[in-house]
């Protein structure tokens, strides 16, 4: 009983699932609805089935890899033994630790926008941006702390919101105007795919449950299950509150409160306090947002560290437990929220994790005897991802072309540093500690 004891890691599936959802609800709903509702209109809860669906197809690669290769790394591991040491597992790493950084800088930025509101009816950009720098050190503490104060400060955060949006969700349905939910003119159907490409960021945290390989307890068993029932759940939860916004508020009022968009349509059946209980909501989702992506972000930089893919200066242990990564990570963060301005770059977001997660297929194509997966479930992952991703770059051609230069300079810049930094030290990713297979 106490080998038991001792042995027992700090993660289980519950919390696992938590980190999931922390990861996912909250960019989805709060950062982007509103923005996703404008192009969408009101079958935008289409476009979250269809988005999670593809997630759903990514969701089972991680799956099978995360429970053949458990590691602190997930995706980037994952890259590594599919493609193996090279320019494309490197550049797709960095890929993705980028993704990292975009996602935890809008979830700052939402925060620092819904916090600043209770402190005034007018709140500066320097207050939102104080308070944004304030969220991301508190939740930097708190991974300083360990895995198991993660885990548990991720199940409270989660248990509130999910549980404040659920009740929005219900208490929305008797109040839903059927007229609004009615379809007065064709919406094109390359509306509402592409109102799923821009929610797909509200989906793209399930893959940081596979950084809790190193903590979880029964990885094998529990990385799986934690996949799947996080990206359902959340799914629910999204399509849920999605029929009760646009069921509720018109289209033009949507558009008109897009920063706000669900605090807004609790309005006419809740009144000012249902804007206030859903702004808290808003408060508790991006916490937990910031709280599970800054986990596995510190995690992607560690592990990109010890196999050779950041200078050698950020492998050493400048923390008791190797956190080093953790303080690359959030001092990247603060550095973006006081130089940019990234509450419009959701797009930018999306597509970087679509084309991550497409390569994290890609790779397990070459490993799918190993793994045990369906190889055409693994190019239905594919095909799905390619297909949102080139609906989002042509509505970038027409309406948002410095986001299309952005992305492109993204995708550029992450393999042109892993080139650049390979070629001028020699410096190849170490081998890895290859499990029995």
């Amino acid at each position: 009983m106490t080998n038991k004891l001792q042995n027992k890691k700090p993660i289980g599936l519950w919390s696992a699932i938590a980190i999931g959802i922390g990861g996912m609800v909250g960019a989805g709903i709060f950062s982007i609805l509103g923005i996703a509702t404008e192009i969408a209109g009101n079958l935008i809860y289409i476009s979250f089935i269809i988005g999670g669906g593809v997630a759903l197809l990514c969701a089972y690669s991680y799956a099978k890899l995360g429970s053949k290769y458990p590691s602190a790394g997930g995706p980037v591991e994952f890259l590594i033994r599919g493609f193996g040491d090279g320019i494309l597992s490197g550049g797709f790493s960095f890929l993705l630790y980028f993704g990292y950084i975009i996602a935890l800088s809008v979830y700052a930025e939402a925060f620092g926008d819904y916090a600043a509101t209770f402190l005034s009816s007018y709140p500066s950009p320097t207050t939102a941006t104080i308070l944004a720098i304030f969220i991301i050190l508190i939740f930097t503490f708190i991974n300083f702390l360990g895995a198991k104060a993660v885990g548990k400060s991720e199940t409270l955060i989660v248990a509130v919101k999910v549980g404040i949006l659920v009740t929005f969700a219900i208490v929305g349905f008797f109040f839903i105007k059927i007229s609004l939910l009615s379809v007065s003119h064709l919406i094109p159907i390359d509306n509402v795919f592409t109102g799923a490409a821009v929610l797909f960021l509200g989906y793209e945290g399930f893959g940081l449950i596979t950084n809790t390989a190193d903590d979880i307890d029964n990885p094998q068993k529990n990385i799986p299950r934690a996949l799947y029932l996080a990206v359902i759940l959340a799914m629910v939860i999204y399509v849920a509150v999605s029929i009760a916004v646009v069921g509720n508020l018109p289209l033009s009022e949507i558009t008109q409160a897009a920063d706000y968009a669900l605090a807004a349509a609790a309005e006419p059946f809740a009144g000012a306090i249902g804007f206030t209980i859903i702004a808290i909501a808003a408060l508790f989702s991006t916490s937990s947002a910031i709280n599970a992506t800054l986990y596995g972000g510190a995690n992607v930089s560690y592990l990109m560290a010890k196999k050779g893919e950041l200078p050698t200066f950020f492998n050493r242990k400048s923390w008791h437990d190797s956190r080093e990564g953790l303080l690359i990570t959030s001092a990247t963060v603060i550095l973006l929220i006081l130089l940019l301005n990234l509450s419009n770059v959701a797009m930018l977001g999306s597509s970087i994790f679509l084309l991550v997660y497409a390569g994290v297929s890609l790779s397990h194509l070459r490993l799918y005897k190993k793994t045990g997966a369906n190889k055409y479930i693994l190019c239905l992952a594919i095909i799905g991802c390619f297909f949102l991703l080139t609906v989002l770059v042509y509505y970038e051609i027409f309406n948002s072309p410095l986001t299309l230069y952005l992305l492109s300079a993204v995708v550029l810049m992450s393999f042109l540093i892993e080139w650049v930094y390979r070629k001028y030290t020699s410096r190849s990713l170490r081998n890895l500690e290859m499990r029995a297979d």
